[in-house]
Order: structure tokens, then sequence, then C-alpha cells
């Protein structure tokens, strides 16, 4: 019988091929493509994720299993594509104009997609109005924003102005976050939620899209 207990573990592990072998597996004995997603992949990236908020595993860590969770994935997604996996909500994130870092924004996607969140990565530098349209085009839930600089951080106050301006302040939340980011420069900028971690950032979105 598939050992989804036995997957989880792996996939913490990083053990990437072993993971993909006990996916075909159990797709092969018929389990549904969603019950290995949530208590085989998501599971296991869910104790990662835990335990990076706790400082018991570091980025490494994080991005082999992730890449071991992606893997299984991949095998996944044409078993997907036929039943009904309920997204939990979709998120538009990337780093704000003028800021190139990405680790921030790479680890949060990680986190928000192991636990079952749509997340679209718009990337770096990216213009406050790029926001606002792929939250548009997407009916996206939440919009992420990631700053590593005190001198871009000011950006995130012009997603949010774009965010007024186009009429979608109320129906998406902003969410914002990176070294220099605060609870009180959130308030300040009215954003909604501020986040001082990957795996907080991704228990956030959840709690929102949960509403």
């Amino acid at each position: 019988m598939a050992d989804l207990q036995a997957m989880s573990e792996l996939l913490q592990k990083g053990r990437a091929k072993e993971v993909s072998d006990l996916v075909t597996a159990a797709l092969d004995e018929g389990v549904s493509a969603k019950e290995i997603l949530e208590n085989g992949l998501l599971a296991g990236m869910g104790v990662i994720g835990e335990k990076f908020k706790n400082n018991q595993v570091f980025i490494p860590e994080v991005l082999i299993a992730a890449r071991a969770m992606n893997a299984g994935i991949a095998l996944l997604k044409p078993a997907l594509a036929g039943e009904s996996v309920e997204s939990k909500g979709t998120v538009i994130l990337g780093t704000v104009k003028g800021d190139l870092h990405d680790i921030g924004k790479n680890l949060v996607k990680i986190m928000m997609e192991g636990k079952g969140l749509n997340v679209i990565d718009i990337g770096v530098d990216v213009p406050a109005q790029n926001f606002i349209t792929k939250a548009q085009e997407a009916k996206a839930d939440i919009i992420a924003c990631s700053a590593l600089l005190t001198t871009t951080m000011t950006e995130m106050a012009n997603v949010i102005k774009a965010a007024n301006d186009s009429g979608i302040r109320d129906t998406v939340k902003i969410l914002v976050g990176g070294a220099p980011v605060s609870q009180s420069f959130c308030e300040t900028i009215g954003a909604d939620f501020y986040a001082p971690d990957a795996a907080s950032a991704a228990e956030t979105a959840v709690s929102v899209c949960a509403g």
C-alpha cells in the first residue's frame, strides 16, 4: 500500500528520486492525486516550513525539500488536471521596483506553494502597476511585496496607491515583508499584513484566503 508518511519523510530529506518513485507507485495503486499531494507532498513541506520557522532547518534544506516536492508535483500534474483540486487561493508575488533581491521572495513562494496556494511569481524590480495588472488578470486574493533595501521599501506605498486607484483595494489584500520592513511600516503605508519570515507569510496568506 502507498506509504504517504514515507513520502513525506523522504521529501523532508530532499530525496527527489525516491519521492518520485513513491508518487508513481501510489498513482499506479490508484491513490488519488489529491491525496498524494495533500498527505504526502504538502504534509512533508509543511513540516519543513515549521522547522524553518523554528530555526531547526535552514535555507539549503528548504531548497532541496522544495526540489523533491516539485519533482513529485510534476508527476501528479496530469492526474491533478483531471481531479478537482481546490486551490486555497491565488497570490501575486514580487520584489518591488528598484530591488533585485530574490532569495527571500523565492523562499516565500516555496512556503506558499507548500501550503497549497497558487503563486504567480512576477519576479524582481516590479513596477507598482504590474502587481495590480497581474492581480486583476488572475483574480488574485493577495498581492505579496518583498523589499530588501530601505531605499526600495517605500515603493510598497506606490503599490498600495496603485491598488486604491484601480479600485481593487477592497478585494485584494496586500502583504509586505523583507529585512527592513516592520509591522509599524506596514501600518504606516496602509498595507493589510506584515510577515517577518517566509513561513509566517505562507500562514498569513492561507488564513486570508480561508477568509
